[in-house]
């Protein structure tokens, strides 16, 4: 199987006497070399005829930033990252048939510069492949059924649920003329801030850590989750193609409703008119300018930004509720802002 990895990041010398700041992709790459061959080995217990789709779309790599959590929050509690490994691999399991189901449900046929699943294989074979991908990570879990690796995959399983509600949330909602902003914001919690809630307290489950801590990482993680998708959705209008692998108003051509297009609509008047009219039909490149400068003009823009701050102040302020061990704190907040940056 292809190794899964992220590319390693040269770290700058830090001045004399002094520690160098973690940085967020080397923390991935470390733990993309811990989970990799686990991984690996979980997925070669597939059906052959499974194994290839899912090798076909784990080969296409990742961040793991997931996995990164899992054995981030193992170390905050004062385990070594190793104990979080199992659940890194249900975690990198669970969002990888995610993905996959994914890319159905929106027609995308390329994700990670390769043919998705589905388009490789075909819509049936990709819906197996990612169902096979979903039953594995319970298995790899409770294998050896332990308390803290019951309780893990209770919890993974909670995640998963409220995921898939919050992708039921965004499928009825392409049907809807308007979607508020906290309807917005509650799809955006289970579709994305729920696994990585999830993510962010697992490996302190396993590790049998203080609840106090394994509530304040869950918070983190969901926290997290928020301020990274309003970032996703910036950057769905806004992003730099040459950054995203997007075009411009890349979510506007795909009529989402996500957060600036809520909020934009949540100002009513002349400008929600507007707004629905141009994206009640095909869009032009004119009409995702035009609507790209009411969303901007009308505040919208501002409005996601500051949600986007205030659910990272939120993400980081939870670290601070309870004692955590200072080195995986200090790669947690590395994380953090890796993941929200508004040039990524």
């Amino acid at each position: 199987m292809t190794t899964l990895a992220t590319p390693s990041t040269t770290l700058s010398t830090p001045p004399s006497g002094a520690v160098a700041p973690p940085v967020a992709p080397e923390i991935l790459t470390r733990a993309a070399g811990l989970v990799g061959p686990a991984l690996a080995t979980a997925v070669d217990r597939l059906d052959p005829a499974l194994r290839v789709p899912v090798e076909h779309h784990l080969r296409g790599g990742g961040k793991r930033v997931r996995a990164a959590l899992v054995l981030l929050s193992a170390a905050a509690v004062g385990a070594d990252e190793q104990v979080g490994v199992v659940g890194a691999v249900a975690i990198e399991l669970v969002h990888n048939y995610s993905l996959v189901h994914d890319d159905i449900i929106d027609g995308d046929r390329e994700r990670r510069h390769q043919p998705t699943v589905w388009a490789e294989f075909g819509v049936g074979p990709a819906i197996v492949a990612g169902d096979a991908l979903a039953a594995l990570a319970t298995q790899v879990l409770l294998e050896d059924p332990t308390p803290e690796r019951v309780q893990a995959a209770r919890r993974l399983a909670g995640a998963n649920q409220a995921m898939i509600a919050g992708q039921a949330a965004d499928m009825a909602y392409e049907t809807r003329d308007q979607v508020t902003v906290a309807e917005c914001l509650a799809m955006e919690q289970g579709k994305t801030g729920a696994l990585l809630s999830c993510a962010a307290s697992l490996g302190a489950v396993l590790a049998g850590g203080p609840p106090a801590s394994v509530h304040a990482l869950s918070d983190y993680g969901d926290h997290l989750g928020i301020a990274f998708q309003a970032v996703d959705d910036l950057l769905g209008i806004w992003g730099d193609p040459a950054v995203t692998g997007k075009p411009v108003g890349a979510d506007l051509l795909a009529h989402k409703k996500a957060l600036p297009v809520a909020a934009a609509m949540a100002v009513g008047g002349a400008v929600a008119d507007e707004l629905q009219r141009i994206l009640g039909g095909d869009l032009t490149e004119a009409d995702v300018a035009r609507a790209t400068t009411l969303i901007e003009d009308c505040g919208a823009r501002a409005e996601v930004t500051a949600i986007a701050d205030t659910h990272l102040e939120l993400a980081l302020g939870a670290l601070d509720r309870t004692p955590l061990q200072p080195s995986a704190k200090d790669e947690l907040l590395a994380v953090a802002h890796y993941v929200t940056a508004r040039d990524r």
